[in-house]
């Protein structure tokens, strides 16, 4: 039992840590680099990376940590340790609720209008589309990436508090 709640334990930390990376990944660079360029391109670029991560490697980490996070919990609490199984249950309810479901409710119903999007000719009013898309889904995925990192450091928590010889 020991190894199985050390290796579900190992793999939650490892997709939270790596959904946390993805998040922040748009919040330092990728967003910042499409509201440098020509927002005819940024909306056909966003268009084109919104279509592409819908893909079985995004899948684990996206959909999976909270699932990995919470079976942790249980092994883990199985064992009768209470205290790390809260930390790793705290982490799937938190990436949960403000990673997988807020991005559900937001980012993606986001992410289809722009889609429907006929990129314009016009400058200003590709500048006016991709103004009013960027500046609200950056909130949103800063506050996905701060509860993914919340996450992250409640399950890295959790194993650092995990008796080895309990589990």
């Amino acid at each position: 039992m020991r190894a199985l709640t050390t290796a579900v334990s190992i793999t939650a930390i490892l997709f939270a840590g790596a959904i946390f990376g993805f998040f922040y990944a748009w919040v330092c660079s990728t967003m910042w680099g499409l509201d440098q360029a020509d927002p005819r391109v940024a909306i056909q670029a966003m268009q084109a990376m919104n279509a592409s991560v819908r893909n079985a490697v995004f899948f684990p980490a996206f959909f999976l940590t909270p699932v990995v996070m919470g079976l942790s919990a249980f092994l883990i609490l199985r064992s009768g340790q209470k205290t790390s199984a809260a930390f790793f249950g705290a982490g799937a309810l938190v990436y949960l609720a403000l990673g997988l479901l807020l991005t559900a409710a937001i980012n993606v119903p986001m992410n289809e209008a722009l889609a429907l999007v006929v990129v314009p000719k016009e400058l200003d009013a590709a500048q006016e589309i991709w103004t009013d898309y960027s500046s609200r889904w950056q909130f949103w995925n800063q506050t996905r990436t701060i509860a993914s990192g919340i996450a992250l450091a409640l399950a890295g928590y959790g194993l650092a508090r995990l008796n080895p010889n309990r589990a």
